[in-house]
Order: structure tokens, then C-alpha cells, then sequence
């Protein structure tokens, strides 16, 4: 997940510092349970579904410094810009491939839909991991037309 819905670069909504009780990526968890152990570094992500949940909880809560961490520093950008205009709403993970208990390599696809300036709208990628120094990390992602 780039973090640009649409063509423009766009970010969560949300106060910094705030903790939902129940984690963002939708797995019905608590955050401390789910994906705030990735974000404190207190936990690796097993799969690249595991690491896209926790990227998209990281969008939701303006979590710059875990998403930068978690892409991969041949695509990583220099710097991430979270801007206001966009409230992520849901995670919807349409298919999940992790190569395997020995894999190297994974893709994710996905819907995630937001709110812009009170629009709805959804962003549908199908993001590419791959493991880097042992973890799982971003790499890119292909943005289906028209999202």
C-alpha cells in the first residue's frame, strides 16, 4: 500500500497518538494483540497478508516512522507525507499469496476504502513483498485502474 489513493498522495485520518481498542486491520484483535507489536518492533510479520494488515493499521493511525520501516529501501521513499484529506474506513483482503513456508516472495491484493473530503472511494492494489535481511517487507504495488 503506497498510501495514495487515487493518483495523489493522500494518508489517514486520525490524531496522532490514538489506540483503537480494536486493531484497524479488521482482524477482530485488539491492537495490542494484532498489529502493534509490528509497529513497536516487539514482532516480526510471519506473512506478507500479516505485514500488509499492519502497513494499512499504520496508515490509520499515522504511523510514518513503521511504514517507512517496512518497505523495502530499494523502493522506499526518502521521506512520507500523511496528509489530512483521507479517513481509511476498511481493509478487504481479496487474495493472499505467501509463497510458502520457505517463501521469498508474496503479493497481496486488496480493496481499501476511504473517505476524501467526505467522498467515498476505494483504493484496489495488488502490492508485492519480498523477504529482506529475514523480513518481510513492501515493495511495490500495482493500482488497479479507475481506483
Amino acid at each position: 500500500m503506497t498510501g495514495r489513493p487515487r493518483s495523489s498522495a493522500r494518508s489517514a485520518r486520525s490524531a496522532r497518538g490514538f489506540r483503537p481498542a480494536h486493531c484497524p486491520c479488521g482482524s477482530g484483535a485488539g491492537l495490542p494483540e494484532c498489529c502493534g507489536p509490528l509497529h513497536s518492533g516487539a514482532a516480526a510479520a510471519s506473512t506478507p497478508e500479516q505485514l500488509m494488515r499492519s502497513r494499512y493499521s499504520a496508515f490509520v493511525l499515522r504511523d510514518e516512522a513503521y511504514l517507512l520501516r517496512s518497505w523495502h529501501p530499494r523502493t522506499r521513499p526518502g521521506t512520507l507525507r500523511l496528509e489530512d484529506g483521507v479517513r481509511w474506513l476498511r481493509l478487504e483482503i481479496l487474495a493472499s499469496d505467501d509463497g510458502g513456508p520457505f517463501g521469498t516472495g508474496g503479493t497481496v491484493e486488496f480493496r481499501a476504502y476511504f473517505s476524501e473530503d467526505g467522498r467515498p472511494g476505494e483504493l484496489h492494489e495488488k502490492s508485492r513483498f519480498v523477504r529482506h535481511q529475514g523480513a518481510w517487507v513492501y515493495v511495490d504495488g500495482d493500482v488497479e485502474p479507475g481506483t
